[in-house]
């Protein structure tokens, strides 16, 4: 199999569990604002590790474990919509990423010179 059959699977992975999740996952835990950033798929179609990243740091770990307790009903939604011999079981992970180019950013604000000390660099 090629890796161009896996990416073009993990994609398609990825916006179907998207989509299940926003219309028929009913759990109340699963709320707020997130994205289904990233879906890796193994090449023989049995597992794929799903990234999620959630916006509010409160939501994010309950969350997860709703859409953990919920993999099954997905896995069975993601078999029915998608034409592949087998619906691999899904690994919910988070994805921080998103929390960490936000921290990083900060961290880069702090840092940054004062006015003062970049004009003394130029006169050099």
């Amino acid at each position: 199999m090629s890796y161009q059959r896996i990416d073009r699977i993990s994609e398609q992975v990825r916006r179907e569990v998207d989509r299940i999740i926003r219309e028929d996952v009913s759990d109340p835990r699963v709320r707020g604002t997130f994205s289904i950033t990233h879906a890796d798929v193994t090449r023989d179609l049995r597992f794929a590790k799903i990234y999620v990243s959630v916006l509010e740091d409160e939501n994010r770990e309950p969350m997860l474990a709703a859409l953990r307790k919920a993999s099954g009903f997905i896995r069975r939604e993601l078999g029915r919509s998608m034409i592949i011999r087998y619906a691999p079981e899904l690994i919910f992970e988070a994805d921080q990423n998103i929390a960490y180019g936000i921290h990083i950013a900060s961290m880069l604000r702090q840092v940054q010179p004062e006015d003062d000390e970049t004009n003394e660099d130029d006169d050099e």
